[in-house]
């Protein structure tokens, strides 16, 4: 192809949808090569091969490769925190929570690149944890605030700061679910995750006092 019509196609406006499909296409590819190689591993030529775009398309969307790591995190658990929680909304009964949590960590061991992407490779860069720290976990609480709020209202949860409700129930999940033993072992059972989940449940439900 020409320089000429390449330069023409180059300026040919994309549709909204087609830049969308582009961004999602980058992000993906991110995913899949940062959880293979690397963030330092990756090149941003790695990353717009692997999408199938030019190099000045993938700038296009994102400023630097550091932004394109921060989205990545930040979508993936937004995706996986959200769904957890129209799973707990639409239960028929809030003692189903350890069901749904071990759906929700059988969800997240399907998803092993996410995790070693957030939780292995970030820990390497300070600025670069730092950002998906306070850019996941603030998106995470506001989501998880808003449910526990409704759910205050409705009467199910005795009325509370439901940030703070929030905040520990995220709290219990990430460090118990997202554990050696449960979802990043490939050798974990069922019965280990399901032994988790109803743990996490009965604590965040009944809490640890004998009742008397």
């Amino acid at each position: 192809m020409s320089s000429s019509r390449q330069r023409l196609l180059q300026e040919i406006p994309s549709s909204p949808q087609m830049e969308d499909n582009t961004r999602s296409r980058i992000l993906q590819s991110a995913l899949r090569l940062f959880a293979a190689k690397g963030y330092d591993g990756t090149t941003t030529k790695d990353l717009a091969t692997a999408a199938k775009v030019a190099e000045g398309t993938l700038f296009r969307h994102f400023p630097n490769k550091k932004a394109i790591l921060i989205e990545v995190a930040t979508q993936g658990w937004i995706e996986i925190l959200s769904d957890l929680l129209t799973e707990l909304s639409e239960m028929g009964s809030y003692k189903a929570v350890a069901q749904v949590m071990r759906r929700r960590m059988l969800r997240m061991r399907e998803n092993r690149d996410l995790l070693q992407v957030c939780f292995v490779e970030a820990q390497f860069h300070r600025e670069l944890r730092d950002r998906i720290q306070a850019e996941v976990i603030a998106k995470m609480t506001d989501v998880a605030e808003a449910f526990f709020e409704t759910a205050m209202e409705k009467g199910i949860y005795r009325p509370m700061n439901p940030k703070i409700v929030a905040q520990v129930f995220l709290g219990m999940f990430a460090i118990a679910g997202f554990s050696s033993e449960t979802i990043m072992d490939t050798e974990s059972s069922p019965q280990a995750l399901q032994e988790m989940a109803e743990g996490i449940a009965d604590i965040f439900l009944n809490g640890v006092l004998v009742n008397k």
